[in-house]
């Protein structure tokens, strides 16, 4: 008899130890940003926080969410699961009908719950970070009463393991960030008019992005502070791609590359296929990161997850291809789908006749680069390059080469080129299939007076504020 309890009590701990070997897991989450720091080859900006994560950590420099613009972008994320199949695919759409996620489809903090984990998106920090988290969520679907445990950091280190996040909204318009970057310096794509008010445009978004490293410092200091640097592995990531014309809300790469850096803690073994100091160039989704931080903390990947595990015993074979989708923003609609393979981009258009500047009234009001663009277009001033986006319609289909083109200036779609031709008809085809497997709900269209409305009256779009100025969306 006392051996037998022996034994239960041996059990006993060795699962309480494995408990506590579990790690807490922290999202950072930064609000329309692209890939650029320091560690990633961009000038005039200043990210020696971030910089530092990755060389302790792992840096993936190819690693894509699945919309350009937050709300279905982060609809994904937080469930593992493409944004077009479960329904959330238009921007701040389901925000007042009561739309629920389909069965079987849940939010990670809530699976996380039930695997023991506290869970947190952190609003308030401690007076020594001097600033406030933005607890942002901005999901098209009904959300949990409670989604979260807390959104107090003083929290997590009475009760661990936790899952947090922290989202920053430094990279959003409108950048308010102290200057830093000099505009005459700055590297500035060609699609983009060289112009005083590009540049300063973009030397404001770097120095937002400056401001930002600076704010993760102080999250890594509290980590710190509260003995949990140790045993919290960091992400580091994007909801979408950077807040400029070409970027933000279109399938180019720059709509939907983010960075993504990852540091295990020291104190915890670290899972097959992690190597600190490590760059790498897998082919990575956002809803990877959710399936691979369920694995982590134990938990097996549900069934129907469309995200793959992409470190531990659990981990999937490498993707050959990452997909996105833009629908409906504000009251603008385009849908455009798009693949992407290790070396092409290919983007497919249904809504062609539509100008790639057609009306967005927030857009009007917080980028100056696109009333630029459209003033310079009239006066003929545009490059061969720029004046694509000025055009009266858009391409059906665009295809690059990202080796050889990775501002996406050619389009290939028309290219007699052996080569090209086979690169078109395999992702075409592929792009294809995944619309039918995936079950894309952007085929269905939305009714005609849901754009008409969007953007006056409907709760989280933008509005015109007293000023005749959008307001942040």
């Amino acid at each position: 008899m006392n051996r037998v309890l022996l034994i239960v009590l041996a059990v006993f701990v060795c699962s309480a130890h494995a408990q506590e070997k579990r790690p807490n897991v922290l999202w950072l989450i930064a609000e329309d940003f692209g890939p650029h720091l320091g560690c990633h080859g961009t000038k005039q900006v200043s990210t020696p926080v971030l910089d530092g994560l990755a060389g302790q950590g792992m840096r993936f420099t190819r690693y894509f969410t699945t919309a350009p613009v937050c709300s279905p972008s982060r609809s994904a994320f937080n469930t593992g699961m493409y944004q077009t199949t479960i329904g959330a695919h238009n921007h701040r759409s389901h925000r007042d009908d009561g739309y629920a996620l389909p069965a079987g489809v849940r939010l990670i903090s809530d699976r996380l719950r039930e695997a023991g984990y506290f869970t947190a998106n952190v609003k308030e920090l401690p007076a020594e970070a001097g600033f406030k988290g933005s607890a942002k969520t901005d999901w098209n679907f009904a959300a949990p009463k409670k989604p979260f445990d807390s959104d107090k950091w003083d929290d997590l280190k009475t009760h661990q393991p936790f899952y947090a996040q922290v989202n920053f909204q430094e990279t959003h318009r409108t950048f308010r960030a102290p200057p830093h970057a000099d505009p005459t310096k700055v590297e500035i794509p060609p699609y983009y008019p060289d112009h005083e008010v590009t540049r300063k445009d973009w030397a404001q978004y770097l120095d937002a992005a400056t401001e930002l490293d600076r704010k993760i410092g102080k999250i890594v200091e509290l980590l710190k502070r509260d003995g949990l640097f140790d045993n919290t592995v960091i992400c580091f990531v994007g909801d979408n791609g950077a807040a400029h014309v070409r970027a933000k809300q279109f399938c180019y790469e720059e709509g939907l590359w983010v960075p993504f850096i990852l540091r295990w803690p020291s104190g915890l073994p670290a899972p097959a296929g992690y190597e600190a100091g490590k760059v790498s160039d897998r082919l990575l989704m956002s809803i990877d990161l959710t399936a691979t931080t369920l694995s982590w903390a134990g938990v097996a990947k549900p069934q129907g997850m469309q995200g793959q595990v992409f470190l531990g015993a659990a981990a999937e074979p490498p993707r050959d291809y990452v997909f996105g989708a833009r629908d409906r923003c504000d009251m603008t609609v385009f849908r455009l789908r798009t693949v992407r393979d290790a070396r092409y981009r290919y983007i497919r258009n249904f809504t062609p006749d539509r100008p790639f500047l057609q009306f967005n009234r927030y857009k009007e009001a917080q980028y100056p680069v696109w009333n630029l663009i459209k003033e310079l277009a009239e006066k003929d001033q545009l490059t061969p390059e720029q004046a694509v986006l000025a055009a009266p319609t858009m391409p059906p289909e665009e295809l690059y080469d990202l080796e050889t083109d990775p501002h996406q200036v050619k389009n290939l779609v028309r290219s007699s080129e052996p080569e090209h031709r086979r690169a078109l008809e395999r992702l075409s085809g592929v792009l294809t299939a995944w619309i039918t497997e995936t079950k894309d709900q952007g085929r269905i269209p939305e009714p005609a007076e849901v754009a008409a409305n969007e953007g006056a009256t409907k709760p989280g779009a933008a509005k015109q504020g007293k000023k005749g100025k959008a307001k942040k969306q």
